[in-house]
C-alpha cells in the first residue's frame, strides 16, 4: 500500500486569487512524491539509486513563494493545450477564437493564466490523489466549460498519472505534465551524463518561433535518432546541438506504450516513460540560465534537466493531418502516463 499524507503548504496572494495550497505526501518502499494543489505541481520525487540512497530529481521551489512568482512551468500540469499554438489562434465551426499571447507570437502552455497557476479541488484516493477542477467557458479564450481531472496514483516505483476531461463545447485539449527530471539529482549541474532513448521513427521540425513545419520528418540518420541509446552530452557535441524542444511522433494507438527511458549510469537510477499519448516533447532545458533560486539554494543552469512531456502534437488544431486534437461534447478525454523508476 502507498502512503497518503496531507499537510499545508501556503497561503496564496491575494493578487493570486488567494486561497489554501496544500501538499500531499505519496510514499512507496522505493518512491516518494509530494505533490500541491496548485497547478497539479510535483514538487519533489525521490527515487532510489544502486546503493539505495534516495534523492530527490526534479527541479522546483522549496516553499510556495518560489512557485508564484515567474518560472518555467516546473513540475506543473499544464493546459488546455500544452506547447505551442500559432499566433494563439484557430477556428472551429466557421468561428475564430484568440487565444491569450504568451510565447512570442504564440500562445504557450494554456496561456498566461492555465492549468499551473490555478487552484485545483484535492481528494485522496486509494493509492493517491485527484484533483479536479472546472475551467470555464472562454478562460484564455478556450471555448467550452471544461471538467478536468488529474490523478495521480503511486504503486511501487511507478506513478501513474491519468488525465479526464469533459466539455460543453468542442475545443482543443492536450494536457501533460511538466516536470524537470536530473536523475543525478536536482542540483546537479548538467544531464551531459544521461542516457537517452525515445521510441519514436520521426518527429516534427520547427521554425524559429518553435511551431511545427507541418513536416513529419523520419529520425533516421539525423541527430534525432534517439532509438537507441546515446550519451546526450556527447550526442549533442556530435550533431552540433544546442539542445532538444521537439516533439517526437510515438507510434498510433490507444494502448499502453513505452516511449522513452532515461538512465544516470552513475547512480543507476532509470526512468522509463509508458503512455497512451501520440506525441512526446523532448525538452533539454535550454532556456534556464542559472537565474532561479531553486531547492536549497542550488542555481538551474541550462542543460541541468530535462523534460519528457508527453502529449498531443503541437498545433495540432491548426493542422488536419496531424491527429486529432479537439474533444466534443459527447466524448470524453483519457488519457495515461506512466513513469517508472528502477535502479540496477
Amino acid at each position: 500500500m502507498t502512503e497518503v499524507m496531507r499537510e499545508a503548504f501556503g497561503q496564496l496572494p491575494r493578487e493570486e486569487g488567494g486561497g489554501r495550497v496544500e501538499k500531499f505526501v505519496l510514499r512507496s518502499d522505493s518512491v516518494k512524491v509530494e505533490l500541491l494543489s496548485l497547478g497539479c505541481i510535483v514538487a519533489a520525487l525521490e527515487a532510489k539509486g544502486r546503493d539505495g540512497a534516495f534523492a530527490d530529481v526534479v527541479l522546483g521551489f522549496d516553499s510556495l513563494e518560489g512557485y508564484t512568482k515567474k518560472h518555467p512551468f516546473f513540475g506543473a500540469v499544464v493546459g488546455r493545450v500544452a506547447n505551442r499554438i500559432a499566433k494563439g489562434r484557430f477556428t472551429l465551426d466557421g468561428q475564430e477564437y484568440q487565444l491569450v499571447l504568451n510565447n512570442g507570437p504564440n500562445s504557450l502552455h494554456g496561456g498566461a493564466r492555465g492549468f499551473d497557476k490555478v487552484l485545483w479541488s484535492p481528494e485522496v484516493v486509494p493509492n493517491g490523489i485527484r484533483f479536479f477542477r472546472l475551467s470555464p467557458d472562454g478562460e484564455e479564450g478556450y471555448p467550452g466549460d471544461l471538467k478536468v481531472w488529474v490523478t495521480y496514483t503511486l504503486c511501487g516505483g511507478e506513478l501513474a498519472i491519468n488525465y479526464r476531461a469533459q466539455t460543453s463545447k468542442t475545443t482543443p485539449i492536450s494536457l501533460t505534465n511538466h516536470a524537470y527530471f536530473n536523475l543525478a539529482g536536482q542540483g546537479s549541474r548538467d544531464i551531459y551524463d544521461h542516457e537517452i532513448s525515445i521510441e519514436a521513427d520521426s518527429y516534427l521540425p520547427v521554425d524559429d518561433t518553435k511551431i511545427p513545419t507541418g513536416q513529419v520528418a523520419a529520425v533516421q540518420g539525423t541527430g534525432f535518432d534517439l532509438r537507441a541509446p546515446v550519451e546526450l552530452g556527447k550526442h549533442l557535441h556530435k550533431f552540433a546541438l544546442d539542445g532538444f524542444d521537439h516533439n517526437f511522433c510515438l507510434k498510433p494507438g490507444s494502448a499502453r506504450r513505452l516511449a522513452a527511458r532515461a538512465r544516470h549510469p552513475a547512480t543507476g537510477r532509470t526512468l522509463e516513460v509508458h503512455t497512451t499519448q501520440p506525441g512526446l516533447q523532448f525538452y533539454t532545458a535550454n532556456n534556464l540560465d542559472g537565474s532561479l533560486e531553486g531547492k536549497g539554494s542550488a542555481a538551474y543552469p541550462k542543460h541541468s534537466a530535462f523534460c519528457l512531456e508527453t502529449q498531443g502534437w503541437p498545433d495540432a488544431v491548426n493542422k488536419p493531418h496531424f491527429p486529432d486534437s479537439l474533444l466534443r461534447p459527447q466524448e470524453e478525454y483519457n488519457h495515461t502516463t506512466w513513469l517508472v523508476f528502477s535502479a540496477a
